[in-house]
Formats: structure tokens, C-alpha cells, sequence
């Protein structure tokens, strides 16, 4: 099976300089928002930076999953640690979540005491948000589809650069007619943005971390794809469950015909490339051969490992 370990290992080396300058340029961006959000009095800026903190979370998040993936596994920790990445995933989106609750209360408190805006400036900050996430995304532009993270990196900079363009529209319109609550309004739009895709990560990694089987695999598909072989005869005990945010794993009980004991390693190492196309990367698969079609006789059942 050390062929199919090796499946996501190109791209960490080659993307870490990614994550790094997207976390550099977005943290910079994150500090430009709030000094500027606090002193032009605009809670759109602040709603945007906290929307950037995602950005910068994450990147860290799927960063620190790379590197997590390259410690050796140990006496104790025996997958290494790699789930760690699910983990803190799991706090990145509790972290969300608060921010969005701040967001919202300190919305609430502006419309009742609203306060003025200079739109020009928050659109000129918002452009630069603009910049600053589309060239984030394009460093991940060619990568994308190779790994998850890198996907998920990537739509979350894209997302976010179209939430800077909605701040800067909104700070035109302030601009030319002094309805300062569309700041306010544009600041809940961003929390309702910020909510949806948290919401998702929460659910998500609280199912991963309860060893769900992983949103990208169907059940039914890996079933299929192993009934595919003619030497098994039934799959049962399927377990299947995130090693990590990008690595799966895999517990099966084969019933195999009596006659394909010898070629059963094959087929085993046919099998688990097939189950590799469907991002499974660690399976286990214990065979058990039935006698009870050749003798039958009830119970016969002869176990290989």
C-alpha cells in the first residue's frame, strides 16, 4: 500500500510558501481594517476584518495540517498527529461564531446610535481587500484541484474578495448619500456570510472529530467499488473515518471465495487502489474465505489476515 501514502505529499512542499505569504498579506490587511474601522468609525471595516481573521485561521489551519501530517507516528499516538488538523478546525469555528455574535450585538447598538461614515475611505479599504484576497487565491489558483485544503483556501479567499467589493459599493453609496446605516446593514450581511460557511465547518468538524464518515465519500460508492472484484463474494464491518482534513482510512470484513486464496494479496492491493480513487489512503482489509458454498456445511468459515 506505500503508493497510495504518498498521494498529497507533492503538494505540501510546494504550497507552503503559499500559505505563508497569503497569512503575511492578510494578517497586514487584517491590521489596516481595524485601525481604520476604528478610526473612521466604520463597523463594515471591523465586520470585514473579523470576515479576514477567517481568512487567516484558516490558512494557518490548513498550514498546520501539512506540518502536523509530516510528524511520525508514535507508541502512543500511533496515526501521528494528524487528526490535530480536525481539531483545530473545530476551534476555528467556535472562534467564528463569537465574532459573529460581536458583530451582530455592536450592529444593534449603532442603529440605535448611529454614527457618520466617510465612504471614499472605506471604499478605498475595501479595494485594497479586494487586491489583497484575489492575490491570496491566485496563489492557490493552480494547486486547487490537487488537495482539499488548497481548494477550501482558495473558494474562502474568492468569497472573501466578493465581500470587499460589496463593502466598497456600500461605501460609495454612502459617500454620495449619507445613509450611514447601509455600514451597519452591509456589517450584518457579512456576519449572515461569515455564519453560513461557519456554521458548516462546525458541523463538519464535530462529525469528523466523532469519526462521521467524511462528506466526500459515499458509503454506498466504496461498497460498490469493492463488490467490483469477482473473488469477493460480500462486504461487511465497513468503517470509514478522517484521519486528518484530507487523509481517510478504512476498516473492512471481505468474504472471499475458497479458491482465491492465493491470490488474495493482489486482489487486496487491487482493492485498495481502487478505494485510493475515492480518497481513501489507509484501508485495512481482513478477509474471511466461506466454505459453505464448497462444503456445505453451516459455520465452516476459515479467517485470513
Amino acid at each position: 500500500m506505500a503508493h497510495d501514502h504518498h498521494h498529497h505529499h507533492p503538494e505540501i512542499t510546494n504550497i507552503n510558501k503559499a500559505f505563508i505569504i497569503g497569512i503575511i498579506l492578510n494578517i497586514a490587511f487584517v491590521i489596516i481594517e481595524v485601525l481604520a474601522g476604528y478610526y473612521f468609525a466604520s463597523l463594515a471595516l471591523y465586520s470585514d476584518a473579523g470576515h479576514n481573521i477567517t481568512d487567516v485561521s484558516g490558512l494557518l489551519i490548513s498550514l498546520f495540517a501539512f506540518r502536523m501530517m509530516r510528524v511520525k507516528a508514535t507508541q502512543r499516538f500511533t496515526y501521528g498527529y494528524k487528526k490535530a488538523s480536525i481539531l483545530a478546525s473545530l476551534l476555528n469555528s467556535v472562534i467564528l461564531l463569537v465574532t459573529v455574535i460581536a458583530i451582530i450585538y455592536e450592529g444593534i447598538m449603532r442603529l440605535k446610535h448611529p454614527e457618520a461614515v466617510k465612504g471614499f475611505v472605506v471604499s478605498a479599504v475595501a479595494f485594497a481587500g479586494i487586491i489583497v484576497n484575489g492575490a491570496s487565491a491566485f496563489l492557490f489558483f493552480k494547486d486547487k484541484e490537487k488537495d482539499i485544503n488548497v481548494k477550501g483556501a482558495y473558494l474562502h479567499l474568492v468569497a472573501d474578495a466578493l465581500v470587499s467589493l460589496g463593502v466598497l459599493i456600500a461605501g460609495i453609496i454612502i459617500a454620495y448619500t449619507h445613509l450611514y446605516w447601509i455600514d451597519t446593514v452591509v456589517s450584518f450581511i457579512i456576519a449572515i456570510v461569515i455564519l453560513s460557511s461557519t456554521w458548516k465547518l462546525l458541523l463538519e468538524s464535530i462529525s469528523l472529530s466523532l469519526d462521521a464518515i467524511p462528506k466526500d465519500i459515499n458509503l454506498d460508492d466504496v461498497e460498490a467499488a469493492i463488490m467490483k472484484f469477482k473473488e469477493v463474494k460480500a462486504v461487511q464491518h465497513v468503517h470509514i473515518w478522517a484521519l486528518s482534513s484530507n487523509q481517510n482510512a478504512l476498516t473492512a470484513h471481505l468474504i472471499i471465495g475458497d479458491t482465491n486464496l492465493a491470490d488474495f494479496e493482489k486482489v487486496k492491493r487491487d482493492i485498495k487502489h481502487e478505494l485510493a480513487h475515492l480518497n481513501i489512503t489507509h484501508a485495512t482489509l481482513e478477509a474471511e474465505v466461506n466454505m459453505i458454498e464448497k462444503a456445505g456445511c453451516e459455520g465452516s468459515v476459515k479467517h485470513m489476515h
